[in-house]
C-alpha cells in the first residue's frame, strides 16, 4: 500500500500551515467530498458523502483545465439508456431543479441540502467559484438533465485524510433526480459510463473513487455492478462508507 502523498496534497497542506508529517498522519483512515451519501436506497443513487471539513486550497491558482481535464468537453457517452453527457452546472438556469432534486426527502436524507434555494447554490457556488478541485454537472439524457454529479479530484480533497489517496484518483458523486428513473438499474448503466469517460479523458488518474453510505446496499450493489471493487470500510466525519474503487487496469474485467 503506497502512502506517499502526491505533491500537489503536500503543497495544499504545506501552504496552511500544517507540516509534511502531519499530513501523512491523517491518510489511511478514509472518508466523497462535498455532498452527502451515495446512496441508493429507497430514492435511488445519490452520490457520496459531503466532507465537513474540505482540504484547504492550493497556495498557487491552478485552473479547473490542470485539475480535472476541462470536463465540459468529454463529450457524450452511449449508453444502454441512451446518449448521456456530463454538462458543467450553471446556477443561474439549473438552481431550481437540482435544489427540487436536493429537497426530496430521499434525496436529502444522504446529502443533506433540503431547504431554501440559497442552501444547495452556496454548496454549487463553492465548487463554480472554487479552484477546480470539484466540477458540478447535470447528467442529462437523451436531451433531458435526469442527474446531478460531482467528479472530483480526491487526492485533493479532504477525503485523501482518510485512504491511502493516490496522484489523480478521481472521485464521483451522484444523484438521479426523478422517481421514476431509481431502481431500475439506470445508476449501474451510468456510473459505468462517467467512470469510463473519467479514464478516457483523464490519462494520469489510474483510479474512480467513490464511498457509498456502508448501510446502504442498494448503492454498494450499484457500484459493484458498474465495475467498481469494495476496498475498505472508512469511518469518515459523518458515516462509515464502502469505499468503492473502479481501477484503469481492472476496467475490461470488471
Amino acid at each position: 500500500m503506497d502512502l506517499r502523498l502526491p505533491d500537489e496534497l503536500i503543497a495544499l497542506f504545506g501552504t496552511s500551515g500544517t507540516d509534511e508529517a502531519e499530513a501523512v498522519q491523517g491518510v489511511g483512515a478514509q472518508g466523497v467530498q462535498v455532498a452527502q451519501g451515495v446512496g441508493v436506497g429507497a430514492g435511488g443513487i445519490d452520490a457520496g458523502a459531503r466532507t465537513a471539513d474540505r482540504a484547504p486550497a492550493p497556495s498557487a491558482a491552478s485552473s479547473a483545465d490542470d485539475l480535472l481535464d476541462n470536463v465540459s468537453d468529454w463529450g457524450p457517452a452511449t449508453t444502454s439508456a441512451g446518449v448521456f453527457q456530463l454538462v458543467p452546472v450553471r446556477v443561474e438556469r439549473d438552481l431550481p431543479l437540482i435544489s427540487r432534486w436536493m429537497n426530496d426527502p430521499a434525496v436529502a436524507a444522504f446529502w443533506e441540502l433540503a431547504g431554501a434555494d440559497d442552501v444547495t447554490q452556496t454548496h454549487l457556488r463553492d465548487q463554480i467559484d472554487g479552484d477546480g478541485r470539484s466540477v458540478p454537472c447535470l447528467g442529462v439524457l437523451d436531451g433531458t438533465p435526469m442527474s446531478y454529479w460531482e467528479v472530483y479530484r480526491a487526492d485533493l480533497d479532504a477525503l485523501a485524510r482518510h485512504y491511502p489517496a493516490r496522484p489523480h484518483d478521481t472521485g464521483l458523486h451522484l444523484l438521479i433526480g426523478g422517481v421514476a428513473d431509481r431502481g431500475r438499474g439506470l445508476g449501474t448503466s451510468l456510473l459505468r459510463a462517467v467512470a469510463d469517460l473519467v479514464l478516457d479523458h483523464r490519462a494520469a488518474c489510474a483510479r474512480v473513487i467513490a464511498e457509498p453510505d456502508l448501510r446502504n446496499t442498494p448503492s454498494v450493489s450499484a457500484f459493484l455492478s458498474a465495475g467498481f471493487r469494495f476496498a475498505a470500510e472508512v469511518d469518515l466525519p459523518d458515516k462509515r462508507a464502502a469505499l468503492m474503487v473502479r481501477d484503469r487496469a481492472l476496467r475490461a474485467v470488471l
